[in-house]
């Protein structure tokens, strides 16, 4: 699996049980198999087969995108929180090129004041 380029982004103080918004650009072209080059030739199909986003163990979004969505595309999703734990995005494109993201969720205990 190759890394890829991706950006997550969520709330900076997140408590356990929270739902948060997360947020998750994914840098990929997306070529619909219409376009054309400078010199008239179709550029081929190229668009993400499959995109999942787990937190710790558990998947928590799941998409199979068409090549009705634009360049680099974005999604946002709402997650429950329990504990901190690594985000891994993990997709595959029709060129077979398989990208991976992986980031850490940091949750503070509902004990545990927040700074």
């Amino acid at each position: 699996m190759t890394q890829g380029l991706a950006r997550l982004q969520w709330p900076h103080n997140i408590v356990a049980g929270d739902v948060v918004k997360v947020r998750l650009l994914v840098q990929h072209p997306m070529h619909t198999g219409y376009q054309q080059d400078m010199q008239g030739s179709v550029i081929a199909r190229n668009v993400l087969l499959w995109l999942t986003c787990t937190l710790g163990d558990q998947q928590v979004f799941r998409v199979e995108p068409s090549s009705g969505i634009a360049a680099n595309p974005y999604f946002e999703f709402f997650v429950r929180a329990p504990t901190s734990a690594d985000m891994v995005v993990r997709w595959q494109d029709d060129l077979g090129v398989a990208g991976e993201w992986q980031q850490r969720m940091f949750v503070a205990d509902r004990k545990t004041p927040v700074p």
